[in-house]
């Protein structure tokens, strides 16, 4: 920027004065500065999984007495799942957790989630909030909620009013309804901020044809 300036001031001179009379010359220097710039991302996730007996409900990480369990490559946490398919779609880093890969087999969807997170912290991405719902008519879920929600805001570094958890049923009507399964939505929004290279012009007159950069 310094050897831009001197030539500029060199040409100015050389040129300042034209065998017609004067000409004036507008010389533009342009200097290069950051531009931080916050941006919103909202995600949505779904999942659904089979009710079948000799397995383990596990939701939010909260393993709930009952008479059948959920059906899946890993512990099957449908609410988890449909959390961590919200914050993957929502920062739009691609698919994770095959369920054809035996490393995932039987594992914790809190470990998934933790990971999940890491991802997003290694993208530039922080989460702003977490809204899910669990769908199923039985067993009743209002005592476990505190604690899903607890550990997925655990999980992910977040405050608990950063996460709601919620259960309804769907008054006996399909297949959860019918106790055939569960499934579960969820909506997240994401934050990150991030810098922009911009050119902007200056000059002792500035740009007068461009009132943009003057302000």
């Amino acid at each position: 920027l310094p050897l831009l300036s001197k030539l500029c001031k060199m040409f100015a001179e050389l040129f300042r004065y034209h065998n017609h009379g004067l000409v004036i010359v507008t010389v533009k220097v342009f200097k290069q500065s950051k531009v931080r710039r916050m941006t919103m991302r909202v995600g949505i996730g779904y999942d659904v999984h089979k009710l079948v007996e000799n397995r383990a409900l596990i939701l939010g990480g909260v393993e709930i007495p009952w008479e059948k369990g959920l059906l899946g490559h890993s512990d099957a946490d449908v609410l988890l799942h449909a959390i961590m398919d919200a914050l993957l779609g929502a920062a739009d880093i691609g698919k994770h957790f095959p369920d054809t890969d035996p490393k995932y087999k039987g594992i914790s969807s809190i470990k998934l989630l933790e990971h999940v997170g890491a991802l997003l912290e290694e993208n530039g991405y922080a989460v702003e909030n977490i809204d899910a719902v669990v769908i199923a008519q039985r067993p009743k879920l209002l005592p476990y909620i505190p604690q899903m929600a607890e550990n997925i805001a655990k999980t992910l570094g977040l405050e608990k009013n950063q996460v709601n958890v919620k259960a309804t049923t769907e008054e006996g009507l399909g297949f959860t309804g019918s106790g055939e399964g569960i499934s579960s939505q969820a909506v997240c929004m994401l934050s990150s901020i991030r810098e922009w290279s911009v050119m902007a012009a200056s000059s002792e007159e500035g740009c007068k044809s461009c009132g943009g950069c003057r302000g």
